[in-house]
């Protein structure tokens, strides 16, 4: 019996064995997952790569550059002692200075420029006698007109007839027809309102074109008297410093008093001081005929002096746009044996004031450094 259980136990051994192990097995192929995760330690997390930041490219900056410069334009005629036109100067004969500063010219023309004028005709009592060769005279400079050049007639007694009896146009058979039809009246002449008004009126007109800039003139036949306007000489002077206008003046003063008062000008010196005024203040030229039979000279003289002229142009190195007046002088090198040689141009301009129209503006693109 004993025999029995020695082996009987050895047996059941072996089996209890074969059997666990056979669990264990199960066990493993049934959760493989399960035991790698023990066998394996879970990762860390790895540290992010050191990456520069990527640089967005910059879009590129429209900057808005400011155009705003201001060009001025003269008309200058230069005469030796004689008042001898002089021609075929270059620019580096000219010097031109603002309020005593040099300025860079950045303009220079010397060929005929088209012109727009005005014909500015005293229309009162004292002139009747002048009239007829007075018209005479503006058809001598209407006729040497250019295809380019247009003309008006304004005629003018006291401050409530001043009337524009041709506007600005080309064509000489209307012009001359407006002269044609000139007359005089009575009534207290009014000299400044006149000229105010033309100067206005041909600034507007050059201003609403859309061609090239044009040289602008008055042509003024008076006595020179001026009895009875509404605007003052100071008004005057001030707006013909604003305007590009050139004034050429035809005074018939000999008929005027020479009797002055005891700290007053004669009337025939007031109104000649007031003439010559017009002209050199706006670079014209101013004559006072002796004789109507000079008026022939005179016309051809004026048609002349419109076509021989240089124009200049610079950018004034003082860019403030504060109104103020600025004295304006053109200097020329002396010619061969040092012959004397003058500038003739207006005196001054005033600086255009802040608030004006507004100027052209250039977009460009910059980009960012």
């Amino acid at each position: 019996m004993k025999r029995n259980i020695f082996v009987i136990l050895p047996l059941v051994l072996c089996g209890a064995f074969a059997l666990a192990f056979f669990d264990l097995s199960a066990a493993s192929a049934q959760n493989p997952t399960t035991n790698r995760q023990r066998q394996i330690p879970a990762p860390t997390p790895s540290p992010t790569p050191s990456v520069a930041p990527s640089v967005s490219p910059t879009p590129e900056v429209e900057e808005i550059i400011k155009i705003d410069t201001e060009l001025v334009n003269l008309n200058v005629r230069v005469v030796d002692r004689n008042n001898r036109p002089v021609n075929n100067l270059s620019p580096k004969e000219f010097q031109i200075f603002e309020d005593n500063i040099l300025q860079p010219i950045e303009f220079f023309s010397k060929s005929e420029v088209p012109t727009n004028y005005s014909l500015v005709i005293d229309n009162s009592g004292s002139l009747r006698m002048q009239l007829e060769k007075v018209i005479e005279a503006g058809k001598i400079i209407v006729n040497t007109n250019r295809a380019d050049d247009e003309t008006s007639v304004i005629r003018f007694i006291s401050s409530d007839k001043i009337e524009i009896v041709q506007d600005f146009t080309p064509n000489k058979t209307d012009i001359i027809d407006a002269l044609d039809n000139l007359y005089t009246e009575g009534g207290q002449t009014a000299i400044i309102d006149a000229v105010y008004l033309a100067a206005e009126k041909v600034t507007e007109y050059e201003k609403s074109r859309s061609d090239d800039r044009k040289r602008r003139a008055l042509i003024l036949v008076s006595d020179g008297e001026d009895r009875d306007s509404f605007y003052k000489e100071p008004q005057l002077f001030e707006l013909l410093r604003e305007s590009d206008v050139q004034i050429y003046t035809i005074g018939f003063v000999g008929e005027l008093s020479k009797e002055g008062g005891f700290i007053s000008k004669s009337p025939q010196s007031k109104a000649k001081a007031l003439l010559e005024r017009l002209a050199t203040e706006t670079g014209g030229k101013s004559y006072f005929p002796n004789s109507i039979n000079e008026l022939t000279t005179i016309a051809q003289d004026i048609a002349s002096e419109l076509r021989t002229q240089y124009s200049i142009g610079y950018i004034p190195t003082n860019d403030r746009r504060d109104g103020t007046f600025r004295n304006i002088k053109v200097q020329v090198a002396d010619g061969p044996n040092k012959q004397k040689r003058i500038a003739v141009t207006r005196s001054g301009r005033t600086a255009t004031p802040e608030g004006a129209p507004p100027s052209l503006q250039n977009t460009t693109k910059k980009s960012s450094e």
